[in-house]
């Protein structure tokens, strides 16, 4: 039995071409539809599900009064944006969402000319908007600009400098700030539409000049109080004294659910000439959501659903996920010792840090989509001797990068980085996929870097970041679920670089760091059944590396295998430089770096992308056959290294 809705109107909108001659009554028609048609491909997929609910009537107005493509609307984050894909010649496609070779869960512009600018991070479209319409200006072309920012993004520093330049450079553009929170704007109803459509008018922008021309007129200090009484009583009115001042003509607060308030404010808006506006638009996230649940995160992201029940199809999991081992681990080390703190830029339940902050809420802190302002945050607490934990995702703490160096690296300040969604991370593709963090971070003086091979040693790990106090740590860790082993009862603290090894043979050496252990000890058993002895070791760090124990490996073996889950320049280059310095380079040794390869690996399984980048059992196989035959070692007889 299909779950597809029956959608008469929406299944002749082909492009938003198809938008433009409708009713203020077909577009609500339109929207129910597109409503149901989301939720119906969501529940097939997974992915976003919340934001997307709440910008359906939004999307259909824009689609309805700008030109797209040749207007741009830029979707801030770009997880909404699946209403947009829809309305924009991928409705095809829509039950690809974030699976192998199908729509990306977020705007990419490969994928269409109705996406101006990819965005899966927060509080870029602002900047992005802005760029657009100065280029062109400078072209002499003319297109609208529209950029769509959410109230949470809003908490970002960057969306602050684009609004300063924007407001300084008077460009013309429209902002539409998308507050579904609450958390701006008192209730909204008939008198604020109505307050919104006489402000975006026309006929008052005239007459808002008139005054301000007849005030020129006055004395200096009359007219100074004339335009403060005038502001004063906008900002009364409507709440945008903030934006005004910043040099944005404030609108709002408008019912972003009512299109018969939408449409006519959007086509007084489109066109207008004098400078950037903010269009303030409150939704509701979820809008029209078929379940009654009390936890509304619970699906900002689902997995495939029931679309009459809700229930949603997740697997039964195996082994607790490193997100919640961590989580855990931490609350224990904070019992123990009340200066632990833990720290989160705007994801508290991605981190695990929900469950720390219900046990100590004193000691969480969550600083909103603000990655530079946690990590100094986090360098001021240790600055006091407290122990902050900054739980943050890989790919978002590239956006604290300064912050790590200056803030915390240069002083040698004691601040422990979580680094989640180390590695790759499947459906959310490139944009989320933790691909760099042992580079950025691996160059970087007075650092300690570990990773997990599995959860107890997460445990360990947590322990040994805690313990550390001369200096930063950071342990980086995959997501999803551990490999299953027994977890200890108390982490223990690790001697600081040094690895450990799990596996003794004598002709192919696989050194391991991180999540790639159990794919390098399945290649083991592969190469042991082909009668190549071979040694698996777990570096645990990824800095300092165990110089030890590498060149060991190096003198005992034909052939040396590291594997890692990050791109080059990180654990493979620490090794590399051990080895060349020890002058093992040049003994006859086959050392084979396998790392991320050089592009960015698209949505899919994580499986199928260990296949892609050449990171799994088979790949390492490979690479330990062909660097036994680089060296002339005997594969069949499993001979030892060539002296």
């Amino acid at each position: 039995m299909s779950n597809r809705p029956e959608t008469p109107l929406l299944d002749r909108i082909a492009s938003p071409d198809d938008l433009k001659g409708l009713s203020v009554a077909d577009l609500r028609q339109v929207a129910d539809e597109l409503r149901a048609e989301t939720i119906s491909a969501v529940s097939v997929t997974g992915g976003h599900l919340g934001a997307g609910l709440g910008v359906v009537e939004l999307t259909v107005a824009l689609h309805h009064v700008f030109d797209t493509p040749r207007d741009k609307v830029i979707w801030d984050v770009g997880h909404q944006a699946y209403p947009h894909k829809i309305l924009t010649g991928r409705r095809d496609r829509i039950r690809t969402l974030r699976q192998g070779g199908g729509l990306s869960g977020f705007t990419k512009r490969s994928e269409s000319e109705y996406d101006p600018f990819g965005a899966a991070h927060s509080s870029t479209s602002i900047s992005s908007g802005l760029g657009m319409a100065a280029a062109r200006d400078l072209l002499g072309d003319d297109f609208d600009v529209v950029s769509v920012i959410g109230d949470g993004s809003m908490s970002a520093g960057m969306a602050y400098e684009a609004m300063n330049n924007a407001g300084a450079s008077a460009s013309r553009m429209l902002v539409i700030l998308n507050d579904n929170d609450m958390s701006i704007a008192p209730p909204v109803g008939a008198m604020s539409a109505y307050l919104s459509q006489i402000v975006s008018s026309r006929s008052f922008a005239s007459f808002r000049e008139l005054g301000k021309q007849v005030a020129r007129h006055f004395p200096k200090p009359l007219e100074r109080a004339a335009q403060r009484a005038e502001e004063f009583a906008r900002g009364m009115l409507t709440g945008g004294t903030l934006f005004e001042e910043m040099g944005f003509f404030y609108v709002g607060p408008v019912d972003g659910h009512n299109l018969d308030h939408l449409v006519p404010i959007l086509k007084k808006l489109k066109g207008r000439k004098q400078g950037p506006v903010l269009l303030h638009v409150v939704t509701e996230k979820g809008r029209g959501h078929p379940f009654n649940e009390a936890n509304a995160e619970k699906y900002h992201a689902v997995a495939k659903f029931d679309v009459v029940t809700g229930a949603q199809a997740k697997p039964k999991p195996n082994a607790p996920s490193y997100t919640n081992v961590f989580a855990e681990s931490l609350i224990q080390a904070a019992e123990a010792d009340d200066r632990i703190v833990a720290v989160t830029a705007a994801m508290p339940s991605g981190t695990g840090l929900n469950k720390f902050a219900e046990r100590f809420p004193e000691r969480s802190f969550d600083v909103g989509i603000a990655e530079q302002h946690a990590v100094t945050f986090a360098a001021g607490m240790a600055c006091e001797g407290m122990k902050p934990f900054a739980a943050i995702y890989s790919t978002f703490l590239q956006r604290g990068y300064d912050q790590v160096v200056h803030d915390v690296m240069l002083q040698s300040l004691p601040v422990r980085f979580a680094i989640d969604r180390a590695g790759l991370v499947g459906a959310d593709g490139a944009t989320h996929a933790g691909a760099f963090d042992l580079t950025y971070l691996g160059c970087l003086p007075n650092f300690v870097i570990m990773a997990p091979s599995d959860e107890a040693e997460l445990k360990h790990m947590v322990a040994t970041a805690a313990a550390i106090d001369d200096g930063p740590s950071a342990l980086r860790y995959p997501r999803g679920e551990g490999v299953g082993v027994e977890l200890p009862i108390t982490g223990s603290v690790l001697e600081i670089g040094k690895g450990r090894v799990v596996r003794e043979g004598t002709t192919v050496a696989i050194l391991s760091l991180g999540g790639r252990l159990q794919d390098a000890l399945a290649a083991a058993e592969a190469l042991q059944a082909r009668g190549i002895s071979t040694t698996v070791a777990d570096a645990r760090f990824a800095k300092p590396i165990d110089g030890e124990l590498v060149t060991r490996l190096a003198r005992e073996h034909a052939a040396l295998i590291t594997v890692e889950e990050n791109a080059i320049g990180g654990f493979a280059s620490q090794v590399l430089h051990h080895l060349a310095h020890a002058g093992l380079l040049d003994a006859g040794l086959a050392v084979r770096p396998m790392v991320l390869p050089d592009r960015p690996i698209d949505h899919d399984s994580q499986s199928a992308q260990y296949k892609d980048a050449g990171l799994d059992s088979e790949a390492i196989v490979t690479t330990a056959l062909g660097a036994l035959m680089a060296t002339g070692a005997s594969i069949a007889s499993g001979a030892g290294p060539v002296a």
